[in-house]
């Protein structure tokens, strides 16, 4: 059942899910760029900072799961705005490691609280929008993405490079407080799911293997791991490619992502207003088969200049980036209200787990030579488009609720 909001404040809800997103985002993201910076502080090689990076994927993964057991007992908001406060002391956290294995332990934390506040944020979304209108409000909610990739990780980056590789997490605390403060008077109170006497807790177990068990949360699982693996086999290896094959400058990477991020913020809103109205499974079968073309482009690209990289960027990251807008809109469909928080967390806990194996499945098949090259690349892009042409078809098994089961409610 949904909650009726006025237009004004459903906008600031979604644009404070986003801000909430951007947050997370740039977390996860930042830590890359900041390697180099990482392995001069504490002494410690390329691999050593990979396993930080991991450590949060893999602690989001399990964290998706164990929220699959808690999400639908408790009131929307009072649980986005905890686990929200648990995020930000993971950042402080970073930003105070006095050595390499408290840092690693504060990212595994950060994991734990960043990878469920996805999957509530899109519990209220399925709370408060209409199911006819949930592709635009994923479409606003996922241009946290773009907002990151266009000011949160440069920013970040910069202040790394100026001020030491803590201060991003610093600015990282700073904006997560000021959304939290808005939070706490923005976001209005969800307890429409909790009209049914909540699961026992001696049956919290079996009822978080049961989703594993329900024909439609299993393709809709699948669907997600797909795309999940197709994009995380290619993206970690986008800038070792253009620094090693083609000569372009670490510090203009930067500019690269620049240009993508700036194109998505454009086209998430487009595309999620697109999928409301031809069909969320429509529109993701055309996003799915646009982003082969771009994929065997960047993972075959031939020796080009920073300005066609630049030109030809946004087409990627909004093929990429567009996939996801009609197949998260689709996925607040499948399960029952009172299960929607548990069926969302196990597929973030999904898509973390796909996030991990696509980037070790990818190591896998690349190598390094000995003037620098990145190898293995091309095979990579075979494979990430064989999985979209599969996911093209294995998206017509799965099927949303009616919308009937989410007809609103009296506010």
């Amino acid at each position: 059942m949904t909650q009726t909001l006025s237009p004004q404040r459903e906008r600031t809800v979604l644009w404070l899910l986003a801000f909430i997103q951007f947050t997370v985002i740039m977390d996860f993201m930042v830590m890359m760029p900041l390697a180099p910076q990482l392995m001069r502080a504490f002494s410690i090689s390329a691999a050593q900072v990979s396993g930080a990076v991991s450590a949060y994927a893999w602690c989001a993964g399990l964290s998706g799961l164990l929220a699959a057991t808690y999400a639908d007992r408790f009131d929307r908001k009072k649980l986005q705005l905890t686990v929200f406060m648990l995020f930000n002391l993971s950042n402080l956290a970073c930003a105070l490691a006095p050595n390499f294995h408290v840092l690693v332990l504060s990212r595994a934390f950060a994991g734990m609280t960043g990878g469920v506040l996805g999957a509530i944020s899109m519990s209220i979304i399925a709370d408060l929008i209409p199911q006819e209108r949930r592709g635009a409000a994923t479409g606003v909610v996922m241009t946290s993405f773009s907002m990151a990739a266009i000011a949160g990780v440069p920013i970040g980056v910069m202040l790394g490079a100026h001020f030491g590789w803590q201060s991003p997490f610093y600015l990282l605390v700073v904006l997560s407080m000021l959304v939290w403060l808005v939070a706490t008077r923005s976001l209005p109170s969800m307890t429409a799911h909790l009209a049914n006497a909540p699961v026992p807790l001696a049956r919290v177990l079996p009822e978080l293997f049961g989703l594993f068990t329900v024909g439609a949360h299993l393709r809709g699982f699948l669907l997600t791991f797909l795309v999940t693996v197709s994009g995380m086999m290619v993206i970690p290896f986008i800038s070792p490619m253009l620094v090693g094959n083609l000569g372009i400058a670490p510090a203009q990477i930067s500019y690269v992502y620049l240009c993508g991020g700036i194109a998505t913020l454009f086209s998430s809103r487009l595309i999620g207003s697109w999928s409301d109205r031809a069909g969320k499974q429509y529109v993701f079968r055309w996003m799915a088969l646009f982003s082969i073309a771009p994929t065997l482009f960047m993972t075959h690209m031939p020796q080009l200049p920073l300005l066609l990289v630049m030109l030809f960027f946004p087409f990627f990251m909004v093929a990429m980036s567009g996939r996801f807008v009609p197949l998260q809109a689709l996925l607040t469909t499948i399960p029952e209200p009172q299960k929607r928080g548990a069926f969302l967390s196990a597929n973030a806990a999904i898509q973390q787990m796909g996030t991990g194996i696509g980037a070790f499945a990818g190591g896998l098949l690349v190598h390094t030579d000995a003037a620098g090259h990145i190898l293995g690349y091309d095979t990579i892009g075979l494979i990430a488009s064989a999985l979209m042409f599969f996911s093209v078809w294995w998206i017509g098994r799965v099927q949303g609720a009616p919308a009937a089961l989410t007809a609103r409610s009296p506010a």
